[in-house]
């Protein structure tokens, strides 16, 4: 039952994130909890998760014989569904291999609705299968993809409703040696990929590795995918998911694995399940002293700005424009991790360059 579950709940998130002009902006520390879209049951009861972002599957948790069944009660799901939950940041959508023959069959059928705001691409060993994502979504769904070519006439005729929800963002699942030898191209490959995703254990199968507690066996490529996500400048990089979940031990494993990814640079992590969330949000959000500390440089710099200095220090510490860069972007995940900015800016308000 435990595996069941396990499979059920696997994948990915985000990041996250929502209603925006871009795709490529920053975004707060993602949970992400995948639901199968072949079970009604979990279908009705992932409205009430709270999480940054619900993943319906129609992949791996999904049999071959079962996938247009659970492709068109996902559809009614999603058409029948108002609007996505308060409690929920994003509705994503895990399509379908392109290398497989449902992958057409799973865009066509939930390209155009309006409560999808993700799509996330499995098995993506080359830009190629992002580029063919995202040609489909421009011709399913021109409205919110409008290419260059028909951008002008897109916008007079288009409706409120579908553009002001903004273009469907891409996140790609990294699963192999292919994959991580080709990045720079794949998170080149589509202006609408927001993130990326590193599926290990599909990992692990491609190299024929053995997952162990270190996860040494991955370092390469997870550093690897936090590198080119940064050097692309997208705003989600999800780690590995901790397939320990229960009791003290399973928290202690979660917690140690989230310390480690986000000091690699992931920005999220993946949940097999709801008891994870709060526990992925606590640790990849900012320290309150890590936010306190960078509310000081940023008040402190706009004085030393003021007077002409450009370098400076605080409480003994030398800061200069790196530093100041590395403030600016502990203080924009805590906005977006609704954590009380404007309260610490009154606290230090009198903070001066030492």
């Amino acid at each position: 039952m435990a595996a069941k579950s396990s499979a059920i709940l696997r994948r990915a998130l985000l990041y996250g994130t929502f209603v925006r002009p871009s795709v490529r902006e920053p975004k707060p520390a993602d949970a992400s909890v995948a639901v199968p879209a072949s079970s009604p049951r979990m279908l009705t009861k992932s409205l009430r998760l709270t999480s940054d972002n619900v993943t319906y599957d129609l992949e791996d948790s999904v049999t071959p014989s079962a996938k247009p069944q659970a492709r068109t009660a996902l559809r009614t799901h999603l058409t029948e569904l108002p609007s996505r939950p308060a409690t929920i940041r994003e509705l994503a959508v895990r399509i379908n291999a392109v290398s497989t023959p449902f992958a057409l069959d799973d865009l066509t059928a939930l390209a155009a609705l309006s409560n999808v705001d993700a799509i996330v691409v499995p098995k993506v060993n080359s830009a190629s299968d992002l580029t063919y994502v995202t040609d489909a979504l421009r011709h399913l769904a021109p409205d919110r993809h409008p290419s260059s070519s028909t951008s002008s006439s897109t916008s007079s005729t288009s409706s409120p409703s579908s553009s002001s929800r903004g273009p469907i963002k891409l996140i790609a699942l990294i699963e192999s040696a292919r994959a991580i030898t080709d990045l720079s191209s794949i998170c080149s490959a589509s202006p609408y990929l927001s993130g990326l995703i590193f599926a290990a254990e599909d990992f692990a199968l491609d190299m024929s590795l053995t997952r162990t507690p270190s996860l040494s066996e991955f370092l390469y490529a997870r550093s690897a995918i936090a590198t080119a996500a940064r050097a692309a400048s997208l705003p989600s990089t999800i780690d590995l998911v901790c397939t320990a979940y229960k009791g003290e031990e399973g928290l202690a494993r979660l917690e140690e694995e989230c310390r480690g990814g986000k000091a690699m640079g992931f920005n999220g992590k993946q949940c097999i399940h709801p008891s994870q969330v709060e526990t992925v949000h606590r640790l990849f959000a900012p320290a309150e002293e890590e936010v306190e500390w960078a509310v000081r440089v940023l008040i402190a710099d706009e004085k030393a700005a003021s007077a002409g200095r450009g370098a400076w220090t605080l409480d003994g510490a030398m800061i200069d424009a790196p530093v100041v860069g590395k403030a600016r972007t502990i203080v924009a995940k805590a906005e977006n991790c609704q954590m009380d900015v404007e309260g610490l800016r009154d606290k230090w308000k009198t903070q001066e360059p030492e």
